[in-house]
């Protein structure tokens, strides 16, 4: 048993095996899919920013000091 395995993983842990993977082993259909899964997960990523940016500056403005 690995001591590691107990510790919390990173969150970059799954980007980084995504960013290792041999994509040689991959069909064109299953490019296709990855591609097309990348491209959601962007889209909900740039979705979330917005959110975020949005929420820091409604409370940004909300306790900015005049």
């Amino acid at each position: 048993m690995n001591i590691d395995e107990d510790l919390p993983r990173r969150r970059a842990d799954a980007l980084d095996a995504l960013l290792r993977e041999d994509l040689d082993l991959l069909s064109v259909a299953e490019l296709d899919a990855r591609i097309a899964a990348l491209k959601q997960e962007i889209v909900r990523a740039e979705a979330k920013l917005s959110f975020a940016r949005d929420h820091m500056a409604s409370a940004d403005a909300l306790f900015r000091k005049s």
